[in-house]
Formats: C-alpha cells, structure tokens, sequence
C-alpha cells in the first residue's frame, strides 16, 4: 500500500506560519523551521505584554495626574487619599484625561479636594 502524505495541509501549515512571520528579518521570514521558532516567541511576547500593558497604562495615567496635581501644592498620593476619603469615585484614566485635556475641569476637583 503507498504511503499517504496529506502535502495539501503540511504546505498550508507552512504557508501560514511563513506568512505570520513577513516583515522579519533574513531567515526569520523564509526559513520554515527558524520562522517557526520566531513565531512561537513572538506569540509568547503578545500574550505576556496584552497583560503587561494594563501596568504600564495604569503608571502612565498615575505620572500625568502626579504632574496635574503638583501645580496645585499636592502629590498624587496626598490627591487620592483625600478623593477616596470625600467618596469621589473617579478612576484613574479618567482623572489622567482631565488633568491632560480639561484643566479647567481637574482644577475644580482639586480645589473640592483641598
């Protein structure tokens, strides 16, 4: 009996892991085995850093109300002390956008704040 190679779907395996690494470097792109070692780690990268950018957003937003604060005498830790003890339940990407975009609006709640 001859032996039965599905080449249809080994082909269509490695034309999408060929594909999914386009855009790389040398044999990184063309070169099925070293492509593959390249996806598999990229892929890795994306799902650790879809978790690790919630951080980096949440320090982001942290930094730009410490900044929007400290005009007024404040730090940011003093600032939201005294937010959550008046029971403003404002978040902090929101805050981060008043002190960015609206200042005129973040001055109020600083001065309610104080």
């Amino acid at each position: 009996m001859p032996r039965s190679v599905n080449s249809v779907a080994s082909r269509a395996r490695r034309k999408k892991v060929l594909s999914q690494t386009r855009g790389n470097f040398g044999a990184r792109k063309n070169v099925f085995t070293v492509a593959k070692n390249t996806l598999e780690k990229g892929m890795q990268y994306a799902y650790r850093d879809r978790r690790k950018k919630k951080g980096e957003f949440r320090s982001l937003w942290i930094q730009r109300i410490n900044a929007g604060v400290r005009q007024y005498g404040m730090n940011y830790s003093q600032f939201i002390g005294k937010l959550e003890k008046i029971g403003i339940e404002l978040n902090r990407k929101t805050l981060a956008d008043l002190a960015m975009n609206h200042p005129d609006a973040f001055r109020a709640i600083v001065e309610k704040v104080k």
